[in-house]
């Protein structure tokens, strides 16, 4: 028992939000253990890593976390059976960072249809007219506007389009001259954070076709910043408090500062300008220009290594610099029209890049640069590659994956596809295959057509009007003249308020107040209906609505999620009150593991409320006991416990701080129409669920399971993805 696998991941509270690279760290890890350089990841430990029967992931298309908690009663085996949940950035590319820069896995269609690979990654083009550069370009040197994407790539590649239904209110550059070969090209690149309305602008960076940098700004957001990414942005909070400048001030200098028939140059510069909310009709995008197999996309950190001799995005340094970003797009768009597509192909780029054996660059590179780019002169050192392909270090140790879906990946991606095949034989071959690899890929879909705007919009403000019903309550009746400050003390004991407002419409003043969190409106409805407050016997109740309904059964439940087990909520704690205080005073509370105090994102300050974690699950009803009653520091205590104590407490800030256009930017009067597609929806899901539940029962003990909703990120509105991970013990649980 002591060496069976188990994980560790500090994911209660609010810290819960992993990247791209760190899922790919921990399934490195999980697969390779100490081979290939994997290491432990910094945010998940793997104990005993080499006990794991195998690794198996789940990629739930066309779903974000708005879908697990919108049909949270329906995901019944997800939400008790894995513990550790995170918030996940929604992603073009999703299976290209699951596999690593490197990866190139091979589908073969097999007889039922099914998407499926082993390990015969590594592609081997011998002949240049099989070179995708030249099938797309040809092999004649052309000028730059044989390179700008057409309208229909625009579209197709989520760029912003004049006149689109999702670009409303996004400002045109005004550049419509006639573009001509000798046009004047221009880098861009920015930065983004993501606030609260979904990614926004921290910086921005323009440069000229000789590479002088025209502009290097930071850029305040207008929504309250959720996570700086000061890994990727090298932006701080500190960095951004006395910027002044906002978007609409920047999209003006952008106006002026581009001539008419300029030809802004990017890597993939859709996301750029979604986030710049600009329109700019001639652009050269280099992630489509220097073209792979299967319409995969070269990272631009490679490329300014393959192709210029430039080392850009250096791990010793604090972010990316956008100003060198935009200066390396550039220079690689002008090195491809210079020398032309039979020039680029020669250089081989998908054999470097997958085979990580670079030192067949020579110095003959040297007589390829353009001359107008100021391109290093030391090829001689071949690029070094930070993910490279951990599926191709699978076959090396003996081990074999497996991949089976049928999503229909766009320009981006993977994988091809086969729409036809259904989830229910997607299960049937996995619960064939995957006891027979030790590393798998599983792909279910709803279906495209559940990730159109108008319905992602109706679920994003369904969701978000019942979590404002169930954290409103509302009180009385109060005499008149009733001392509104009493009450405010009195409901404030249960936890942080929101919002407090006197109702006047009634007979006699009601008073409805809106909670932070879930469990104050709860143990409000619970400690306080019947109570004297204010002079008054009082009811307190929540809104009575038809989506309210189901309220009270979605509170037990909340109460059974295996997140929230062996966790209590601590309410009418003295705001002056440090976690170290805390610490000293539940000390003595047994089995007590983690004490969690949460901030208010806006202003840090901390609440009036904690969550206390127990190592046992008895200990936290033991806990109840002893703390409901207690008084500390002159302050008598509530507790209850715990209904979102981890990454629902998060996203339910969200949710609430947000503007309301995350799932799309339409009308919400239409939400009557969209009855009989969400009912679909909610069949789909509940079936989806359980053809889960068949496939974890059929692992193995000692697999890692771990289920991933990719989150929808396009130019219709963002939403996060979301990632639930365990690993499977005796009882079919995800033990820790």
């Amino acid at each position: 028992q002591e060496k069976s696998p188990r994980l560790s991941a500090d994911l209660f509270g609010e810290d819960c939000e992993i990247s791209h690279d760190q899922l790919y760290e921990l399934l490195k890890y999980a697969a390779l253990g100490k081979c290939h350089n994997a290491t432990q990841s910094s945010w998940c430990r793997i104990y005993h890593q080499s006990h794991l029967a195998g690794v198996v992931v789940l990629v739930l298309h066309e779903m974000s976390q708005l879908h697990f908690y919108k049909f949270y009663l329906q995901f019944k085996h997800l939400r008790k059976v894995f513990r550790h949940r995170f918030t996940l950035t929604p992603s073009a590319n999703f299976l290209a960072s699951l596999y690593g820069e490197g990866a190139n896995p091979k589908p073969q269609s097999t007889a039922q249809g099914l998407t499926s690979t082993s390990s015969e990654c590594i592609p081997k083009i011998s002949d240049l007219e099989c070179d995708p550069i030249i099938r797309k370009y040809g092999e004649k040197k052309q000028g730059l506007t044989s390179y700008t994407l057409t309208l229909e790539e625009q579209k197709k590649n989520d760029y912003p389009i004049k006149g689109s239904p999702g670009c409303k209110g996004y400002v045109d550059t005004e550049c419509d001259q006639q573009r001509t070969d000798s046009s004047p090209l221009f880098g861009l690149d920015c930065e983004m954070c993501l606030t609260a309305k979904g990614n926004e602008v921290t910086r921005v960076s323009l440069v000229d076709a000789q590479g002088q940098c025209l502009l290097n700004e930071l850029v305040k957001p207008e929504g309250t910043v959720v996570n700086y990414r000061t890994r990727f942005s090298g932006i701080t909070k500190k960095m951004l408090l006395p910027v002044k400048t906002r978007l609409p001030d920047i999209q003006t200098r952008l106006k002026k500062m581009l001539p008419h028939d300029a030809v802004l140059v990017g890597h993939s510069l859709n996301a750029d300008l979604q986030a710049l909310e600009m329109i700019h009709p001639s652009v050269i995008d280099t992630s489509l220009l220097f073209a792979r197999n299967e319409g995969r996309r070269f990272k631009l950190k490679f490329l300014a290594k393959a192709v210029l001799g430039k080392e850009i995005q250096c791990e010793q340094k604090l972010g990316h610099d956008p100003a060198e970003d935009a200066r390396a797009a550039l220079e690689l768009a002008q090195f491809f029209i210079e020398q032309g597509p039979a020039k680029v192909a020669e250089l081989n780029l998908e054999t470097l890049l997958t085979t990580e054996k670079l030192a067949e660059v020579s110095q003959s590179k040297a007589a390829l640069q353009p001359q107008g780019c100021r391109v290093q002169k030391r090829l001689n050192e071949p690029p070094h590659l930070t993910k490279p392909c951990f599926l191709d270090c699978l076959q090396v140790t003996g081990q074999k994956p497996l991949l089976l879906g049928r999503q229909e990946l766009d320009s981006s991606g993977l994988c091809q596809s086969n729409l036809s095949t259904s989830n229910k034989q997607i299960l049937q071959r996995a619960l064939e295959d995957v006891p027979l690899y030790t590393f798998s890929i599983i792909q279910f879909s709803l279906g495209p057509e559940y990730i159109a705007s108008h319905l992602l919009a109706g679920l994003c403000e369904k969701v978000r009007s019942k979590l404002t019903d169930m954290l409103t309550i509302y009180a009385g009746p109060f005499e008149e003249g009733f001392c509104l400050k009493s009450v405010k003390k009195e409901f404030g004991r249960c936890g942080p308020i929101q919002s407090l407002t006197v109702v006047t419409e009634t007979y006699q003043p009601y008073v409805c107040i809106q909670y932070e969190v879930l469990e104050a409106a709860q143990l409000a409805v619970e400690s306080l209906n019947g109570a004297e407050v204010a002079g008054s016997c009082i009811k307190v109740q929540r809104p009575v609505t038809a989506a309210m309904l189901d309220c009270d059964v979605l509170i037990k439940e909340l109460e059974l999620d295996v997140e929230n087990e062996g966790v209590i909520y601590v309410a009418g704690l003295k705001k002056s009150l440090t976690e170290t205080d805390l610490q000293e005073e539940f000390s003595q509370l047994k089995d007590l593991e983690t004490l969690f105090l949460p901030k208010d994102l806006q202003s840090g300050k901390h609440r009036n409320c904690c969550f206390l974690k127990f190592q046992k699950s008895q200990s936290a009803v033991d806990a109840l006991d002893v703390i409901n009653g207690w008084t500390m520091k002159g302050s008598k205590l509530r507790s209850r416990n715990a209904l979102a104590s981890g990454h629902l407490c998060r996203w339910i800030w969200q949710m609430n701080h947000s503007d309301g256009k995350q799932g799309g930017d339409i009308l919400y009067k239409k939400m009557g129409q969209l009855s009989d597609s969400e009912q679909d929806l909610r069949k789909k899901v509940k079936k989806l669920d359980q053809h889960i539940k068949k496939l974890y029962r059929r692992l193995q003990n000692n697999t890692l399971c771990v289920v991933l909703f990719p989150g929808v990120n396009s130019m219709h509105g963002s939403q996060s993805g979301l990632g639930l991970m365990g690993i499977k013990d005796d009882g079919g649980r995800s033990a820790c």
